[in-house]
């Protein structure tokens, strides 16, 4: 068996809890994720992982095992970046995983168009909202928004601000009013997202003073698509706060209004995540680069 072969299985099955999972990951049979783990023990002389029919833990050695497996395979992935660095051409397979809306109408165009330029590049995309964890979900790369956790081991880069803006319809205005002022949004019905599993989302204005105040405003309709949400506003069914690259074609148009015009809009980050690594691979540092360019461009 190949050793750092090895050592990649026995990794995912620590890190996912159990041979099953590992080898649902890996797309292996579970006897062959045990075999692999029975190789390095062998070879070792030295037990990894106490197991049982429920549960798994690692031992003393295999804790300390486990941590070096963790910088040889870095470094041995690091070492492969290097080759391809050379060839000038990114190479192998980018995973992507990055929220569902945004994801599909700015990132995505982006990460085609350079999967277009080096035909050599393979992208395996997910758009969800669900936050992936790149260790545990093998992603070589996260597209995340708003306000970020800090995590040990994550390097962030911000690749765009999102604009926010409250809009309505003129339909709406003509029949409930104009809200001038932030106060005034309590007095109106709004259309707010809401992520499966999370709270209301409140929105967000600075204040002059650099702070930023959260409102939660009264809404009969909550749904988590943003469009779902333009579109809602377009029918006249109250306040929406999007991005305005997402209204600005309807804006113009005249079907939804920009309101609140004295009020400053609130810059909502975009940021790339990826795992904190000796050698930074060419096809995720080209991704990178890729959507800091193009991204403020489409958010302006």
């Amino acid at each position: 068996m190949d050793r750092l072969e090895s050592m990649d299985v026995f990794i995912k099955a620590v890190d996912l809890g159990s041979f099953a999972a590992a080898a649902a990951a890996l797309d292996l049979s579970g006897p062959m994720v045990g075999k692999h783990v029975r190789f390095l023990e062998e070879r070792l002389g030295m037990r990894l992982l106490n197991r049982t029919t429920r549960r798994q833990s690692l031992t003393e050695f295999g804790r300390a095992y486990y941590e070096r497996c963790r910088i040889v395979l870095a470094e041995a992935k690091a070492a492969d970046a290097l080759a391809a660095d050379q060839l000038s051409e990114p190479r192998g397979k980018l995973r992507v995983t990055m929220p569902a809306h945004f994801g599909r109408h700015c990132v995505t165009p982006i990460l085609l168009e350079l999967a277009r330029r080096h035909p050599t590049l393979e992208l395996d995309l997910s758009l969800s909202d669900r936050f992936a964890d790149l260790v545990e979900d093998g992603f070589d790369l996260a597209i995340r928004t708003g306000t970020l956790d800090d995590r040990a081991g994550i390097i962030a880069r911000r690749v765009a601000r999102q604009r926010m803006v409250v809009c309505a319809s003129p339909s709406y205005i003509a029949k409930f009013g104009q809200p001038l002022q932030l106060e005034d949004i309590a007095g109106h019905q709004a259309i707010v997202y809401r992520r499966l599993g999370q709270g209301l989302q409140p929105w967000l204005f600075p204040r002059d003073d650099g702070s930023v105040a959260g409102i939660a405003p009264v809404g009969r309709l909550r749904l988590d698509d943003l469009d779902a949400i333009a579109d809602a506003a377009t029918d006249g069914m109250g306040l929406a706060w999007l991005p305005y690259w997402l209204v600005r074609e309807r804006v113009e148009a005249g079907a939804l209004m920009r309101l609140l015009p004295d009020q400053r809009d609130y810059l909502y980050d975009c940021h790339a995540l990826w795992l904190q690594t000796p050698h930074l691979p060419l096809k995720v540092r080209l991704a990178v680069d890729a959507l800091a360019a193009r991204l403020p461009k489409m958010m302006s």
